[in-house]
């Protein structure tokens, strides 16, 4: 096991190069599936979900090439049907393999993906959409079955308890863009991913309108074809440097961005008082002073609200700010396992219900801590950035899953950031 050191109280300097988007990529590796050709994936991030895709991918038959750090090549012209258990498992996104398996060999047996500590995540509304294509469904073992065979275009509503599904909508696209007929998707998510998910499709040969809204028409063709694809930037990556400035009092430009898709989080560093500089299309400037920052509300929601993968950076954040904030999440929840962590560091912050109340205070201070989630890992770095002392974040084989290179971009722009063994921490810990 590894842990990362924090010596807070420096501020950054310099530039930061934002990668491709975790959560735009796995879909669109899964999509590879839907051709028997060879595609070509770019700008892919190195994580370690990114590479569990590659392995599940490999496993069905396809013959993946990581041709350099950001480019894989796969040729998915001889694959099977049945995901592996062992690596299934390991991350929930692989259950957007159900889409393009079910479209392209109209079968598919596919194992329930693990739990998550934010809180349940059910797949009910990416069944329901297979159903609704005329698929017809079993869960054995842990296993979910599908029969494909009847596989047609028809109506699809995608609406949850908690709004649209991301993952679900890829899946629900991806099967029927291969399915004969016009299928219509109502309540689709319109995040960024899945805006970039079907503009890889139509290079695929997919027939897709209505691209960007609640509402997608697809008309399903025979066959799609391989391509070569860009994947966007990470917009959570982005913010999360933004938030590493703004609670360090910092000064940092960060590139190779897409400003038009951090619309939400701009709007609340505004009202946050952290000074935001566009430079073009693709990079900005953040620069702040902490003895300036305004308390907040925030709501999660889906896009283009406020992003739920943000929401525990901007609980870090909130603790810096000068006087009470409050943080709700509509999305997730129950996503609030980095609150007892950020108490063990000095934060003010209470529970109520799905939200949390924070008590701006400038002082915490380094503590031992213990990530539980993606997010919640990069908001504990945050915190230790700004907090006086050493502090240390453990289980950060979470934040391998989501940041490429965290540690060493913020080492880049000055931080006191070491990645080293667990057997190092502290005996008093």
């Amino acid at each position: 096991m590894e842990v990362l050191r924090i010596s807070g109280g420096t501020c950054l300097k310099g530039d930061v190069q934002i990668s491709g988007s975790k959560n735009a990529a796995l879909p669109q590796f899964a999509a590879t599936l839907l051709s028997n050709e060879k595609s070509i994936l770019r700008n892919i991030p190195d994580l370690s979900d990114v590479r569990f895709m590659g392995e599940i991918l490999s496993e069905l038959g396809a013959n993946v090439n990581r041709i350099d750090n950001t480019t894989w090549e796969i040729d998915p012209a001889n694959i099977i049907h049945c995901a592996p258990y062992d690596l299934v498992r390991k991350m929930r996104a692989s259950i957007c393999l159900l889409g393009p398996l079910v479209g392209r060999l109209k079968k598919a047996e596919v194992p329930m993906p693990g739990g998550c500590v934010i809180g349940q995540r059910p797949i009910d509304l990416h069944l329901r959409a297979l159903a609704s294509l005329g698929a017809s469904l079993t869960l054995r073992q842990g296993i979910v079955k599908v029969d494909g065979i009847n596989l047609k275009g028809n109506y699809i509503f995608l609406g949850g308890r908690h709004g649209s599904t991301v993952t679900g909508t890829s899946n629900a696209i991806m099967a029927a863009v291969l399915a004969p007929g016009q299928t219509k998707i109502e309540c689709a998510a319109c995040e960024p991913e899945i805006i970039d998910l079907c503009k890889m499709l139509l290079k695929m040969g997919a027939k897709i309108n209505g691209i960007g809204s609640h509402i997608l028409q697809i008309e399903g063709v025979d066959k799609l074809n391989g391509c070569t694809h860009e994947v966007i930037p990470d917009r959570i990556e982005a913010a999360t440097y933004a938030i590493a400035g703004a609670i360090t009092n910092s000064e940092i430009q960060l590139n190779n961005l897409n400003i038009e898709h951090l619309g939400s989080f701009l709007n609340l560093m505004n009202e946050v008082g952290v000074g935001i500089t566009k430079r073009g299309t693709d990079s900005i400037l953040v620069q702040t002073n902490t003895e300036k920052l305004k308390p907040f509300e925030m709501i999660t929601m889906p896009y283009p609200g406020f992003p739920t993968d943000l929401q525990a950076q901007s609980c870090a954040l909130a603790c810096m700010a000068d006087g009470i904030s409050i943080v709700s999440e509509k999305v997730y929840p129950s996503r609030f396992m980095h609150v007892p962590e950020l108490l063990r560091m000095g934060a003010d912050i209470s529970m109520e219900g799905a939200s949390c109340i924070v008590k701006g205070q400038k002082n915490l201070k380094g503590a031992p801590v213990m990530a539980s989630d993606l997010r919640a890992s990069a908001a504990l770095i945050l915190a230790g950035l700004a907090a006086k002392g050493e502090t240390w974040v453990q289980r950060i084989y979470h934040l391998d899953r989501g940041y490429d290179s965290f540690e060493q971009k913020l080492q880049a722009l000055g931080a006191n950031v070491e990645r080293v063994s667990e057997s190092k921490l502290p005996k008093s810990f």
